[in-house]
């Protein structure tokens, strides 16, 4: 077969959220714009992560509501899960968003869509298997894909990834889970509340990334579900069954179950790019990018989870508009000022932006003050019987905002608050004027900022002035 040359702008590879975000905006700009996508259209998020896991945690907390009910003056008998109904909603959910993200739309926008995959020919050269590529800028949005370890017998049994699971047609009867960061923590929970046994192997610390009283409130809850947690267990080898083999505290051990699910992180897909030819350095980590998200080659740029800035569709959706504003219209960015926060759809859920209170405290040592606002104090938290987790507010103690962590229902949605905070650096004093309407979990923005002037507000200084003014008044 021959290969046909084309001459563009810009050529990308991947069409997850960075790689779409960014051809949709240079096509509607009039540049020549050319796409490659070697597996499905939208990447991984919309395939084998964020939206079908989010649609299938909704069904098991639909489950976990309907059983727990009789809180709220609501009895119910015989609470049923049909798996085969919440998997064929999952795949309707992605059916439902994936014209958004499709082939035809993208060509609809003057975006030549090759569904092949690409490596770099040279430094500003790509090709796939029909298609060479010539182009003035070259954009790598490959993503990243599933992690999986090098334990002894994982490679001669088979086992899901995330990338694998929302093909199951059974509820697994008993999912062993190897890994405890997010991804473990939130499909774990859910399998669980579907019906499934469920044990989750952790190495260290589960969601050892988060602030641990926050991460406490998730784990207390995941046992209450009856998750069982293996934590500082190694998995040592994995056997026929599938058996896997660990050593813990309690020495070693053999787990047994229907179902293996590597949870073990994720590593940017560089693999198969022939990043070498195009002189483009990269790490474990990912491709190697300045402030600016160029490249050691000045025509290649990368974003999303491959330019080894974080893993989250929202910092790839960031990173897309950095890019446009850089390479289209030459103005000076800054990918290392971004405030991203991130979340942990678990329930509850745990959500974080800035600095945790320990990064704080290694960063700015005695100057960091500390104040937590729980939801027992939330009139909305105690209307709906939910009371769970706590907001914390980690500052300096001039009152510069470092970083805040919410566990609780809701938590991802109410974290926007503090991204805006942090992201325009409004001072807690501004933060204390907002008017938050009654009674909503959202209270709880308003109440840590307040809480950082009560102590002064009403200390026996501002109490001998008032009442000196009182006689002026």
């Amino acid at each position: 077969m021959s290969v046909r040359r084309i001459r563009a702008d810009l050529a990308i590879i991947g069409a997850g959220a960075g790689g779409l975000s960014v051809a949709a905006g240079a096509a509607q700009l009039g540049l020549k714009v050319v796409l490659f996508e070697k597996g499905e259209m939208g990447g991984d998020c919309l395939n084998f992560g964020c939206v079908p896991s989010k649609a299938l945690i909704s069904s098991a907390n639909a489950a976990h509501a309907a059983r727990g009910s009789g809180h709220l003056g609501v009895s119910t008998q015989g609470v049923k899960v049909d798996f085969a109904a919440v998997m064929a909603r999952v795949h309707q959910v992605i059916a439902d968003i994936a014209p958004i993200d499709s082939q035809e739309r993208f060509e609809g926008l003057g975006v030549q869509v090759i569904r092949e995959a690409a490596q770099f020919r040279d430094r500003q050269t790509v090709e796939s298997a029909s298609v060479r590529v010539t182009a003035r800028k070259i954009l790598i949005a490959a993503g990243s894909r599933a992690s999986v370890p090098a334990i002894p017998g994982l490679d001669k049994l088979p086992f899901l990834t995330n990338e694998s699971l929302f093909e199951l047609k059974t509820l697994p009867e008993h999912l062993i889970i190897l890994g405890g960061g997010p991804i473990g923590i939130e499909l774990g929970q859910a399998f669980r509340r579907l019906g499934s046994v469920v044990t989750l192997i952790e190495a260290g610390e589960p969601l050892a990334r988060e602030d641990r009283d926050t991460a406490e409130v998730v784990l207390t809850q995941l046992k209450k579900d009856g998750v069982r947690l293996l934590t500082h267990s190694r998995a040592i080898r994995v056997e026929a069954g599938p058996t896997v083999v660990v050593q813990g505290p309690e020495g070693e051990q053999r787990i047994s179950g229907s179902h293996l699910l590597v949870a073990t992180g994720r590593t940017p897909s560089t693999a198969g790019l022939n990043l070498e030819a195009a002189g483009v350095a990269y790490t474990a980590a990912g491709v190697t990018t300045d402030a600016s998200l160029r490249t050691t080659n000045r025509r290649v740029f990368a974003v999303g989870d491959i330019a080894g800035r974080g893993q989250f569709t929202h910092l790839a959706g960031a990173h897309a508009g950095l890019f446009v504003r850089k390479a289209m219209f030459a103005l000076p960015i800054n990918a290392e000022r971004l405030v991203t926060p991130r979340v942990t759809y678990s329930n509850p859920e745990i959500a974080t932006v800035g600095l945790t209170e320990d990064q704080a405290r290694k960063i700015h040592g005695a100057d960091v003050k500390v104040l937590i606002q729980p939801f027992e104090d939330n009139d909305r938290a105690r209307s709906e019987g939910d009371t769970r987790g706590f907001g914390k507010l980690v500052a300096t103690k001039s009152g510069k905002v470092l970083g805040v962590t919410l566990v609780g229902p809701q938590a991802g949605d109410l974290i926007l608050f503090w991204a805006l905070a942090l992201t325009t650096g409004l001072k807690l004093a501004q933060l204390t004027g907002v008017i938050a309407p009654y009674p909503t979990r959202g209270e709880i923005n308003k109440r840590l900022p307040g809480a950082w002037y009560s102590g002064a507000l009403f200390s026996p200084g501002t109490r001998l002035l008032v009442s000196i003014l009182k006689h002026f008044s």
